[in-house]
């Protein structure tokens, strides 16, 4: 409210109401207030000022919500209703949505996880920091197949964290390591944030989810980098085991049939996608079918696991949708008061270079993953920047195949800098969630101080990223191309 009476005078009704609806909407989320019910509350409370303080003749929300002498006539609300389901619910590319999530947590009951930890344990347990390579490694392996965070980090957890305490591992680059493996799922592929982004930013997902591979592959090359020099230059954080066994011919066949089910469902996803055979909506529904079909191989399949899974897609997906409509509803009401025009004019204003106003978009993202989740930012954030990175007039050259080819790598963009939401408290839910799996002698300052270096590597490998476009644009055109 101080910030509100201080610049009052410099603004006029319409920029003073945006701002209020953003920062009223950040007081409520701090308050506890559900994130859904916070967008709802703060688009109806504007409305309802738009039309009782603001000049009558302006007409703001007249197909919205309309006043007469009896009172609200609420049949105006369709325009908001016609807006959502009209548009919104049956987009095809949401579907997938649900099978994503599915694939990952029938994944994960599977026991196919399992069997990889148990197996690249022998294979690299007699190495310096081989436990920490284990779980990264298999967060890659999970993030391709999986794409749910808080699944893969749990699973990493129970799985890795009694072998790293019980090797005399430090507890920071322990929890540290297992946090940022097990956030690799939201970028490479297929992830749950590229389908919404695709959405938002009306292009294709196959072109981001063949964009964001070797982003999310360069940030698992990073995080394997960082140990073995760590290693090297720590020794007592990641001692080597005592006895270790003989690696050979058993343990390495014993590691290609525990990879080899997993790898087989990334290339029936991911492979009918890039090779054309079928699209990102059609590949969830094989995800799910397979990771189906391996957890029934497996004997992991029953009545019961089915009855869990399906619940928890469904309340996963539910929370996702409701933000969603929630959010498509802050934004329509946003946009009546001006708010992309208001938003593209400072961001816009402030930066004369075109790549400038870029780093300053994502400088503001990274700041708001300290606050907030990943798919309010998406949601709220990403359908404002459109206009302005389509205005700036990026020119990536070399890679005409690819549609839109600069909205695209701003997505990519922007999804690396959302990766580190997870982790920076104190909003960071992998943080939570490995909490919530970790014995008591691990404590909150133990995994803060364990993510930092990761947080600075996928830092760095936003850097790469933003200097070298063609890592993001170079599949796609390959694919267009052929």
């Amino acid at each position: 409210m101080f910030l509100l009476e201080a610049i009052a005078p410099y603004l006029d009704v319409n920029q003073i109401s945006v701002l209020a609806m953003f920062l009223t909407f950040i007081w409520l989320l701090f308050s506890g207030v559900p994130v859904a019910y916070a967008l709802v509350g703060v688009s109806l409370i504007f409305t309802l000022i738009a039309e009782l303080f603001l000049d009558p003749s302006r007409q703001l929300f007249r197909d919205v919500i309309e006043f007469d002498r009896i009172g609200i006539d609420y049949r105006r609300l369709g325009a908001v209703g016609g807006r959502i389901f009209g548009g919104l619910i049956q987009n095809p590319v949401l579907v997938a949505l649900p099978m994503f999530i599915y694939m990952g947590l029938m994944l994960d009951q599977s026991g196919v996880a399992q069997r990889m930890m148990h197996a690249m344990q022998k294979l690299f347990g007699g190495l310096r920091g081989g436990l920490s390579l284990t779980v990264l490694l298999i967060g890659i392996i999970l993030a391709a197949s999986t794409g749910v965070i808080g699944a893969s980090v749990t699973l990493l957890g129970v799985m890795a964290l009694p072998a790293m305490m019980a090797q005399n591992y430090s507890k920071p680059i322990a929890t540290g390591t297992i946090a940022s493996a097990g956030t690799l799922g939201i970028l490479i592929p297929p992830s749950i944030m590229l389908v919404i982004m695709s959405d938002q930013l009306a292009i294709s997902l196959g072109d981001l989810f063949m964009g964001a591979l070797f982003p999310g592959l360069l940030l698992g090359v990073l995080y394997i980098a960082f140990i073995v020099i760590y290693g090297l230059l720590n020794p007592s954080a990641m001692p080597v085991p005592e006895k270790t066994g003989d690696v050979g011919w058993p343990v390495i066949k014993e590691v290609l049939l525990a990879v080899l089910p997993p790898m087989l469902l990334i290339l029936l996803v991911l492979g009918s996608i890039f090779a054309g055979f079928a699209t990102p909506t059609e590949a969830s529904g094989l995800g799910a079918a397979g990771a189906t079909a391996l957890a029934f191989a497996n004997g992991r399949l029953s009545f019961k696991v089915l009855k869990e899974v399906g619940r928890s897609t469904m309340n996963s997906t539910g929370y996702i949708v409701g933000i969603f409509l929630a959010a498509n509803f802050f934004a329509f009401i946003l946009r009546r008061y001006g708010g992309d025009e208001i938003v593209q004019a400072l961001v816009t204003g402030a930066f004369d270079e075109p790549y400038a106003v870029i780093l300053f978009i994502l400088f503001i993202v990274f700041l708001l993953g300290f606050l907030l989740d990943w798919i309010e930012i998406t949601l709220i954030i990403m359908p404002l920047m459109l206009p302005i990175i389509l205005e700036l007039g990026l020119d990536i050259e070399g890679f005409n195949q690819v549609r839109d080819p600069e909205v695209v790598w701003f997505a990519i963009l922007v999804a690396v800098t959302l990766q580190t939401s997870f982790l920076t408290p104190p909003v960071g839910f992998a943080l939570f969630y490995l909490k919530g799996v970790c014995p008591p002698s691990i404590t909150l300052g133990h995994i803060y101080r364990g993510i930092i270096p990761f947080v600075l590597l996928q830092l760095l490998g936003l850097f790469i990223v933003f200097k070298f476009p063609a890592l993001v644009t170079w599949l796609p055109s390959v694919a267009y191309g052929n």
